[in-house]
C-alpha cells in the first residue's frame, strides 16, 4: 500500500516535471500585434464582419488581409483607432455610424420556426419549435442575423435605451 503511494507520487513528480520542461521549450509564440488589435475588437463574435471571431478578423487584419474598417459595431472610432496603430491610410466615407441596437420578438407574429434561434451567434434568443421566441437583450449583439431569415417579420431591431445602469455622461463637444 505504501509503495503504491511512494510510486504514483514519484510518476506525478516526473511526468509534472516533464511537463513544465517541454511547456518552457516547445512553447509557440504568438504574434504581438495580433494580440493588441484583438483588445481593440469589441469581443462580441458577431461575426458581422466576415469571420466567425473576432480573433480570427484580428489576425487578417494583423496580417494585412482585411480592411481595418471590416468591423461595424466598432465604426469609425475603432477604425482610426486600428489604423494609426498599424500605420496606414483609410477612406471613412463608406464607415456608417450606428447606434447600438437589439433584437426584439413580436410575439403575435412568431410561428416558431427556428430559423432565427438557429442563426444567432450569442445565443440570445430563446425558444424552440413552435413556440414563441423571446430574446435576451444583455446577450444580443445586434448583428441583425435573425432580422435577415425571419419569414414571418415578427422581428424588429430596436435602439437601446439608456437605464440607470447603462446611462453614462456624454462626452463635452470640442471647441472649434
Amino acid at each position: 500500500m505504501i509503495a503504491a503511494i511512494f510510486i504514483i507520487t514519484a510518476m506525478g513528480l516526473i511526468m509534472g516535471s516533464m511537463l513544465g520542461i517541454a511547456s518552457k521549450y516547445l512553447a509557440v509564440e504568438g504574434n504581438p500585434l495580433q494580440a493588441e488589435i484583438e483588445e481593440l475588437l469589441p469581443g462580441s463574435q458577431c461575426g458581422q464582419c466576415g469571420f466567425p471571431g473576432c480573433s480570427p478578423a484580428a489576425e487578417a487584419i494583423a496580417n494585412g488581409n482585411a480592411p481595418v474598417t471590416m468591423c461595424p459595431p466598432g465604426g469609425k472610432a475603432l477604425a482610426e483607432t486600428l489604423a494609426e496603430k498599424l500605420g496606414v491610410a483609410i477612406d471613412l466615407s463608406d464607415v456608417e455610424e450606428k447606434a447600438p441596437v437589439v433584437a426584439f420578438v413580436h410575439e403575435n407574429l412568431c410561428v416558431g420556426c427556428t430559423k432565427c434561434f438557429k442563426r444567432c451567434p450569442t445565443d440570445a434568443i430563446i425558444g424552440g419549435p413552435k413556440q414563441i421566441h423571446a430574446v435576451f437583450n444583455d446577450a444580443c449583439t445586434g448583428c441583425e442575423k435573425c432580422f435577415d431569415v425571419c419569414p414571418t417579420e415578427c422581428i424588429e431591431m430596436r435602439p437601446i435605451e439608456a437605464t440607470l445602469q447603462t446611462w453614462y455622461w456624454p462626452e463635452p463637444a470640442k471647441a472649434a
